[in-house]
């Protein structure tokens, strides 16, 4: 068995015992301070070991356009429902801007149209669920580090959040908008792009539109898609449960890297 498939066994197996603690009245023991520390020593040599095993800068397989699967199942929200959206939905997402700001040197929202016009990179790579299907698509879109480029982090940005545009649903602290987060190292890996083309087409709805994140050497869950806002932050202290994404806050790893 190679060594992805084995670690994506065991992210689904602890990211899914995570989430059933939380559901089956275990809450007592997940909100437990000791064993969440625990739960993050383990998960933050995790991630170091995998980047000193395969680097910051290896990329995930990519494949030939025969390799694409005849069918791509969308993850999460099919249609967000908020008001917003559905207007920008209907002008056709003329009037949609990405607002890119936080820990940045010149805050700057950009059209969709002017994302269009930036070099692009296509990359045809496998999406790998935490439920435990794959699919295999091709995307194009700007690298996230060229809009980085542009807005210029600040020396204190260690994180880059990105904001959506689904409500989720609303627990915990009564919010339920859906974000997520990744640091430096994968902001700047060139696979990882902000895409607004699948299999050569715009993105469709359910996949998305009009523009998502992909970090190709992670989970799909840190695929954030219907993207809206973007901020580069020193922590997740002050965003939502504190944890640096959606699920994440609902128990699940932060660094879901395969």
């Amino acid at each position: 068995m190679s060594r992805l498939i084995t670690r994506r066994r065991f992210l689904i197996g602890s990211t899914l015992t995570a989430s059933a603690l939380g559901l089956s009245g275990c809450d007592a023991l997940v909100q437990n301070d000791k064993v969440q520390t625990t739960l993050k020593l383990a998960e933050g040599l995790t991630k170091r070991a995998q980047r000193l095993l395969i680097g910051d800068n290896t990329l995930a397989r990519e494949y030939t356009l025969a390799d694409i699967s005849p069918s791509f199942r969308a993850n999460g929200t099919s249609m967000p429902d908020g008001a917003q959206y559905q207007q920008l939905l209907s002008t056709q997402f003329s009037q949609w801007q990405l607002e890119v700001g936080g820990l940045v040197e010149r805050p700057t929202k950009f059209s969709l149209a002017t994302l269009k016009a930036m070099p692009a990179r296509s990359q045809i790579t496998r999406h790998d669920c935490v439920e435990g299907w794959s699919a295999i698509g091709q995307w194009t879109g700007v690298p996230l580090a060229a809009v980085l480029d542009k807005v210029g982090l600040k020396p204190e940005a260690r994180y880059i959040v990105f904001h959506c545009a689904d409500e989720y649903e609303k627990t915990l602290d009564g919010s339920g908008w859906y974000y997520e987060s990744i640091d430096l190292v994968d902001a700047f890996h060139p696979q990882t792009i902000l895409a607004h083309s699948m299999n050569g087409r715009d993105l469709e709805v359910a996949h998305g539109a009009p523009l998502r994140l992909r970090v190709e050497r992670q989970l799909g869950y840190k695929q954030a898609k219907y993207l809206m806002r973007i901020e580069a932050v020193a922590d997740f202290s002050n965003l939502y449960g504190g944890n640096g994404g959606f699920w994440e806050d609902r128990g699940y790893e932060w660094y879901a890297g395969i």
